[in-house]
């Protein structure tokens, strides 16, 4: 007799099914295609913050977004181009931006470079 489901083997399915689980539940890994897209949309974005004055005055910045080799050199030139902004718009705008363009980096990397330190006045 025949069985009407259809034919796979456990071990392919399981990875598939928890990938899936996982998906829907927003917690999957993106995937190298995925993280060169949203690197790449990072960067765009940052040089279009950077503005094409900004490139013209501060070409090492403008070097370091362009050839940044990965996730991680885009998220650390983010003070560089907070500085320039902070100087051309005034911090609160900067500030602004900034923000935007962190917020694009979530999922991207390690949480040890992301996580929120607690500021303590006295």
């Amino acid at each position: 007799m025949r069985s009407l489901l259809p034919s796979f083997s456990v071990p392919q399915f399981v990875p598939q099914l928890k990938t899936s689980c996982l998906a829907l539940l927003g917690w999957a890994e993106p995937t190298p295609m995925a993280i060169g897209e949203r690197t790449e949309d990072i960067r765009q974005l940052m040089l279009v913050e950077l503005g094409e004055q900004g490139e013209k005055k501060f070409p090492g910045v403008a070097r370091r977004l362009r050839y940044a080799p990965d996730i991680q050199g885009l998220w650390y030139a983010r003070s560089d181009l907070m500085a320039i902004l902070a100087n051309t718009y005034g911090e609160t705008v900067a500030r602004e931006k900034i923000a935007d363009i962190s917020g694009r980096f979530k999922g991207l990397l390690p949480s040890s470079l992301t996580g929120k330190t607690v500021r303590r006045f006295r």
